[in-house]
Order: structure tokens, then sequence, then C-alpha cells
């Protein structure tokens, strides 16, 4: 433990859905109105080589709240089934799975330490309907996504449809929440997890005043056009083939940021207004990164088949304020990720973890006050998506698969939007020797055997159960035959 704080901090934990960090002005992009996570950044650090543990949304979110990799949790792509009724969500015809069952969450240890826990939003680790992790507050949506408007909110165990924009009705949730904490007896943890900026991207998803002010007549320089995937690309799974399609996706993207963002500005503005701001934490991030036209692919690590680890899929945004507390107005350059979260954060507050040593990351809470980290060379970041894995330092990314073809070498100092595959290559076999075994080591010291990923039949079409499950009859992961036959799937996540 730093002993960075030990009083006890308030959390204001926001996550995003399907955010590269490239979406964000505070991050150099002059055509997305994003003014308010920029105030996080002036007020706050900005990491830019964060790194989530799998680009795949269900992952990924259960990496940050348990700290532990896809390996060891289970959950290996977008939950299918499992979350809600048959009604909305048809596979297994609507029974519920708790997918992280009997697995501690840090919530579960800052409530033992006497913080009330809250959440709105997202949720989307299955059975949607019974709070777990320790939430006092569970106001969550059904599924995973969906539709803007209408969107199906779990409301004393049951569903209600919300008319309204969800996304304001997320953060109406959490305001009303937070008026129940002002007394200050107990410090708050309450988790504001937005399914924007998600597809749908369509104009009437997403309010009219923002797509119509800002983004009907953008040029959209800010992202790539015109790139074909690489060779190795057999399908993609969100096409884009005319300049209306493009500008539809990307109005639509860039307006429900830009919408978030003024939501994350009312949680902002509730907290200085009742005198919580050097109080509380804020932590802004997003499950997993986005293409939006990088690498000729519009989506994460299932945008393309066979799965992907590009730098855009991979990396996500993180800005963490907390005035007085946190170096203001800086940006930090350290490698680390996702399962780095759960340490971090307990650390900060002042919580030990029991199992701490049976958990792959490391605290980095120091750095908030500008403590100097140690020389990094030697550091590297890991990620899995199913039977692909990749090891990441300063200068390389090696990408490994395991029942498909083929394997990534990438000089990132040369070479940064991976354009030259050295994988193969005789100049760089030492390299790649070394990167390799770095992985295989790595991974054996955290992976438990029957939730290793690398030989699930992980396909990126969705998870149906535990991945454990060997009844006869059921599959855990959804087959692959529907994006290698080109047909578009209509994915939640």
């Amino acid at each position: 433990m730093s002993g960075l704080q030990q009083d006890r901090r308030n959390v204001l934990f926001i996550l995003s859905d399907d955010q590269g960090p490239w979406a964000m002005g505070c991050a150099g992009n002059s055509e997305i109105e994003t003014p308010n996570m920029d105030r996080l950044a002036v007020t706050g650090m900005r990491f830019d080589n964060f790194f989530c543990a799998s680009p795949v949304c269900s992952p990924a979110r259960a990496t940050l709240l348990t700290g532990r990799l896809p390996s060891q949790h289970g959950v290996h792509d977008w939950i299918n089934a499992g979350n809600t009724i048959a009604k909305y969500e048809p596979a297994r015809n609507g029974e519920l799975i708790e997918y992280l069952k009997d697995q501690v969450g840090y919530t579960d240890l800052l409530s033992a330490a006497g913080y009330c826990c809250g959440i709105s939003g997202k949720w989307h680790l299955g059975d949607s309907h019974h709070p777990q992790k320790s939430f006092d507050y569970w106001g969550v949506h059904a599924k995973g996504g969906g539709p803007y408007f209408n969107a199906p909110m779990i409301r004393g165990g049951g569903i209600h449809e919300e008319p309204g924009y969800v996304t304001d009705a997320i953060t109406a949730n959490a305001l009303r929440w937070l008026e129940g904490q002002k007394a200050g007896k107990h410090p708050f943890y309450l988790s504001v997890h937005y399914t924007a900026p998600h597809s749908p991207w369509s104009r009437n998803n997403h309010p009219t005043e923002v797509y119509d002010r800002y983004y009907n007549d953008c040029p959209f320089k800010s992202v790539p056009e015109h790139l074909t995937p690489p060779d190795w690309v057999q399908n993609v799974s969100i096409p884009v083939k005319t300049a209306e399609q493009r500008r539809e996706h990307l109005s639509g993207y860039y307006a429900a940021v830009t919408s978030m963002d003024r939501s994350i500005g009312r949680l902002i503005d509730w907290l200085e207004a009742n005198g919580l701001r050097e109080e509380t934490l804020i932590v802004f991030t997003s499950d997993n990164g986005m293409n939006m036209g990088h690498h000729g692919v519009y989506g994460k690590g299932n945008a393309t088949f066979p799965l992907n680890m590009f730098e855009e899929s991979v990396k996500v945004p993180f800005i963490v304020s907390n005035p007085g507390r946190v170096a203001q107005g800086t940006v930090n350059s350290d490698l680390v990720s996702q399962y780095d979260f759960m340490p971090t954060l307990l650390d900060y507050v002042g919580i030990e973890n029991p199992q701490r040593e049976q958990l792959p990351g490391r605290s980095f809470a120091g750095v908030f006050r500008g403590a100097e980290t140690k020389s990094d060379s030697h550091i590297v970041v890991f990620d899995e998506y199913g039977p692909v894995r990749m090891i990441r330092n300063r200068k390389w990314k090696y990408v490994h698969r395991f029942n498909h073809a083929p394997n990534e070498l990438y000089d990132l100092v040369s070479d940064p939007y991976e354009q030259r595959n050295m994988a193969g290559d005789v100049n760089c076999h030492t390299v790649e020797n070394r990167l390799r075994t770095c992985l295989t080591e790595w991974f054996s010291r955290y992976v438990i055997p029957e939730r290793d990923g690398s030989m699930k039949p992980v396909t990126g079409n969705g998870q149906l159960g535990l991945c454990w499950e060997k009844e006869e009859g059921r599959l855990p992961f959804n087959p692959g035959c529907t994006r290698r036959a080109g047909v578009k799937n209509e994915r939640e996540c």
C-alpha cells in the first residue's frame, strides 16, 4: 500500500461504452465537443497509455470490477444470454445467469469498509434483475445496449421502458441517489455506466439539437477515411460502403459522446454545488476502445474476424480528478491496464485487498500526486480476447492467435499505425521469441485452466453461459458462421 490517502474519499466512477481515447477534445480532437471531459483533464490527470483487458465490453467490465483477467473470471465475450427476461433476450429463454458469482469485486470490499455503493446504467454481467457485488442502489440497464429511447431499465426488479434519452435517464437516476448521500454519514461509491457512444448511431437515436448543431456538416477529418482492412481480415462486422453511411455513423457517434459529456457536466456540477468536489475522486474511462474508420473498420476487437488487437481497440481514455489530491492538468504516459484499476482504487482509499496476491495488477495510485515511477523499459501490458492474446511494451506489440493466422508483430516506434507486420521476419526472430515467451509465462501464472480463453471457441458473436459449462446441447459461445458469411450481426456490445 502506498498510503496515499487513508481517509475514505468518495468515488464517482464514470464508464463510457466503446469510446476511443481519440474521441475527446483534451486528447487532441478539435472536432468533438467534450468540454466536461476536458474539464476533468484540466483539474486532474489524463493517462494516454491506458489499456483495456479485452477489447469488448463484458470481459473488460468484469476485469475492472474484479481485478481478474478474463481467463480468471471466465467472461470472454459480450454476454448474449443470462441478462434479462425472454422478451428482451430470447437466448436461453430469458434464464438469468450470474457470471461473477462467488468472485470478489472491489465494491464488496468498499461496502465492507463502510461505503454506500450505487450503480446507474449499464451492467451487462448477467442477471440484471438482482443486485450484485454489494451495491445498495441498483438502477441498471436490463441488457447491454440497444436503442437510446425506450431502453429497458430495471426498476424494483422488473423492467421499465425509459421513454426519454437513456443517457439522461442514467444521469437523473444517479443524481437522485446522490441526493440521498448528502448527509455524509458514510462515504459513497457511485458507478455511472453509460451506453454511449455505442451504436445505434442513426439521427433518431440522439438529440437533434446536438446532432445538427455540431455534426451535421462536420468534415470528420479527425478520423481516417478510405483505409482498407488488413489482408488477414476475412469479414468486418459493420460494413461501411458509402460516404453517407460513414457520415451517419460518425455524426451519431460524436453526438452520443457530446450528449454524454453534458451529463458528465451535470454530475460534476452537483458535486461542486454540494461542496463535495474536493472530497470525491472522479474517474472517467471506457470499457474498450473503438475504430471509426481506423484500419478500415468500424468497431472494436470483434470489428473483424479473426478478432483484432488494434491500438484503437485496446486503448481507452482514463482520467482521474480530485483537486488537492491529484496533480492537475497533467498527462501520464505510463503503460497501465484495467487489471491495475482495482488495486489502485483500493490503495487510494486505504482499503486492503486480501486477494491481492492472486491478481495480476499493481497499484499506480502514487502517480496521482506526481510520484516518480520506476523506469518502465521492461513494463508491458497484456490483453486477451478468447484465442487472441497480446503483449505490448513501449516499442513492440506482439499478437498471438491460437486458432487463426496470422500472428502479428509491430515496431510501434517506427510504425505506430500498425501497417507492417514483422512476425516471421528473420530480422525480428529474437524479439518475437522473447515476447512470445513472456506472454506465455505471464498468462500461465494467473490463468484458471477451466476458464482459459485461449482454447475457447470465442468468435465475437457473444457468450451464452458460463465458459466452463459442459451441459449437453448447450454452447457457452455463439458460433461465428454468420460473420464468416458476411451477414451483418446486430450485436449489443
